[in-house]
């Protein structure tokens, strides 16, 4: 079993307004479109990770009634994203799971197509850490498989999931992909207008 987990407990205080929340090319909120890219992609046991904006995002994840996630609220955001991970992980992870898929709610362009090639590539391989690269670039979603979990709950929360990816940089695998949403990462009015 492989969840998904759309991190988005985000401030957005950079943006200015909820990122999760602005619309996405196709009018459907960031949080949603990313949602529905997972499902199609075949990640159908998914949780979204809320913060401060946790009853607008309910909202907009109801108003959508074909994908129902699971949705967690992390009550201290302030302690950075691994918090909202560890949230997320306590929503889906179970004894028989073998992996997470993990996700950014700042990147809602990726393609169905690269979710699909990050899972197959998973599956085949059974790294321990997968995600889509164009060239020295890695971006969205990430599988952190079974065996990191562990590394994953125990890393230092102000370092964050970075550590257990430098602790595997050897054995990681990037997928390469011609997706740039991938990498379309969102943080400012500037960006959202680009």
């Amino acid at each position: 079993m492989l969840p998904g987990i759309v991190l988005a407990a985000g401030d957005s205080i950079r943006m200015g307004s909820p990122k999760a929340l602005l619309p996405s090319p196709d009018g459907r909120p960031f949080v949603t479109r990313i949602v529905h890219t997972l499902h199609e992609a075949g990640i159908f046991n998914l949780v979204v990770v809320t913060g401060r904006d946790h009853d607008a995002l309910v909202d907009a994840l109801h108003q959508d009634v074909r994908v129902r996630p699971l949705i967690a609220r992390n009550s201290d955001p302030s302690r950075g994203q691994l918090s909202s991970l560890w949230v997320g992980m306590d929503a889906v992870v179970e004894s028989n799971t073998e992996g997470i898929l993990v996700t950014l709610v700042d990147v809602p362009m990726v393609a169905v197509s690269t979710v699909t090639r990050v899972v197959t590539a998973w599956q085949r391989t059974r790294a321990p850490i997968v995600r889509p690269a164009i060239g020295d670039r890695h971006g969205h979603p990430v599988i952190f498989d079974r065996k990191v979990l562990a590394e994953l709950r125990g890393a230092a929360i102000d370092v964050g999931a970075k550590t257990v990816v430098r602790a595997h940089e050897h054995d990681l695998l990037n997928v390469p992909v011609a997706d740039e949403g991938c990498l379309v990462d969102l943080d400012t009015p500037d960006d959202y207008r680009r």
